[in-house]
């Protein structure tokens, strides 16, 4: 029996395929017409339909996952801690991407020609760019609160450019569920949990056609870039190399450096040992990219090795998984700036700022599948007025990432149970127990 190719294969054959692709028909000086009128249109259905759900995934998700708080006084205590603490090391990991990204400035990387040939690809939304900004500053300095808060929450809903208004109705909607007589609520919530699952498996269906929609893009990239200078092409392969060494760079930090800092500043628990109860939650997060089906191995390694309570384990994973997506977070900062670099749009820091703010909410609603990620970095770029379309550059590279940012993801689930366990005087004093830890992968 031939085994089938798994899926995060095929999307790294399609990037291939389709860089190879695209070079051979610069390098030819064959007419680019066949390309853009026929292979590109396939990877504009691609982006139209992670598009298309968008909405529907963080609404659903995040209605779910407040609602499956149980009890609205939860939130006094563990669940407070949780969520302040998941916010921050959300904050904490965009704050870092924009930093590196601003540091080595990977985007600025190419040539003007090249800049100025992306430039005109967008031309009508980078056009708009300055009209915005003028717009921008004659507005009052709470104008950002006052646009989270929708008119018509249904108008909202037909623009994915007003998702903060859907993350705060579905905030809102989550909370009320949690006050409502039981019996009452969960009809909607279970309407909801129907709908997050059906969205999901959309999710999946999308990523069926991801290797042929990653090709198209990267075929018709190299294509309308390079022009008339085929260096140009290899410019970009380039600039893309750096924005993935940077984007690594970021996550080895937040792994490395930030997640000890805070196990040593709440816990008593060594980070060798830390790191080494949670190697299979890694291992299975790298392979299978989605923190929802590592999700019962990390219970099991922070509850066994480490020595976490059931009650604190089960609501701070399973919200995590929700609500804490830090190392998809460090990568929509630095993809966001590293697409607006490359565009030669200048960033202000009220635009970085947003992304912030949009980069953190928006992981509230990140379901935890291959592929969400690239779903709200949209949100992130119409937040700050950077073409979606520009989402192709990094396309690319995007499922090698995936892997290493969904290792980030779990293991900073696992350190915020640890620090809420450890502030609830549950970690007993042995901490890890002894036993090998490579034996979860077989579960």
């Amino acid at each position: 029996m031939i085994k089938k190719i798994p899926l995060h294969t095929q999307i790294i054959i399609g990037l291939v395929l389709g860089l190879v692709f695209g070079l051979v028909i610069v390098k030819m000086q064959i007419s680019p017409d066949f390309t853009l009128d026929y292979i590109k249109p396939i990877g504009t259905i691609f982006i139209n339909s992670l598009k298309m759900i968008a909405v529907p995934l963080v609404l659903a998700s995040l209605i779910v996952g407040v609602s499956n708080l149980g009890d609205i006084s939860k939130l006094s205590r563990i669940g407070g801690k949780t969520i302040v603490t998941y916010m921050l090391t959300t904050v904490i990991a965009v704050s870092l991407g924009l930093v590196l990204v601003n540091v080595f400035a990977p985007g600025k990387s190419l040539p003007v020609e090249t800049r100025e040939n992306l430039m005109g690809l967008y031309d009508d939304v980078v056009g708009d760019k300055t009209n915005q900004a003028a717009q921008f500053q004659e507005q009052s300095p709470l104008q950002p609160l006052v646009d989270i808060v929708p008119q018509n929450v249904f108008q909202a809903t037909t623009d994915n450019g007003a998702m903060l208004q859907v993350v705060f109705f579905a905030i809102i909607v989550g909370i009320a569920l949690l006050q409502i007589p039981k019996e009452k609520a969960s009809s909607v919530i279970a309407f909801f949990d129907g709908m997050n699952d059906v969205i999901i498996k959309i999710v999946g269906y999308i990523m069926l056609i991801a290797p042929y929609g990653v090709f198209a893009l990267m075929a018709s990239l190299i294509v309308e870039i390079a022009g008339d200078n085929p260096d140009s092409a290899f410019e970009l392969l380039f600039a893309l190399l750096k924005y993935s060494l940077v984007v690594v760079g970021g996550l080895l930090i937040m792994i490395l450096v930030v997640y000890p800092s805070i196990l040593k500043l709440f816990t008593k628990v060594p980070y060798k040992d830390f790191f080494k109860a949670m190697r299979p939650a890694q291992l299975l997060a790298f392979s299978t990219s989605s923190s929802s089906a590592t999700l019962p191995v990390t219970m099991k390694q922070v509850e066994e090795e480490i020595g976490v309570s059931e009650e604190v384990s089960s609501f701070v994973l399973p919200l995590g998984a929700t609500i804490n997506m830090d190392g998809t977070s460090l990568y929509q900062g630095v993809a966001a700036v590293f697409i607006a670099q490359a565009l030669g749009m200048d960033l202000s820091i009220t635009q970085q700022l947003m992304i912030v703010l949009t980069a953190t909410l928006a992981s509230i609603g990140t379901a935890g599948v291959p592929g969400a990620g690239l779903i709200m970095l949209l949100i992130v770029l119409e937040s700050i007025g950077v073409p979606a379309a520009g989402l192709a550059l990094i396309l690319a590279p995007d499922r090698i990432l995936d892997m290493f940012r969904t290792v980030v993801n779990v293991t900073g689930d696992a350190t915020v149970c640890t620090v809420v366990a450890s502030t609830e005087g549950e970690l007993p004093d042995g901490l890890i127990r002894e036993s090998n830890p490579l034996t979860a992968v077989e579960q």
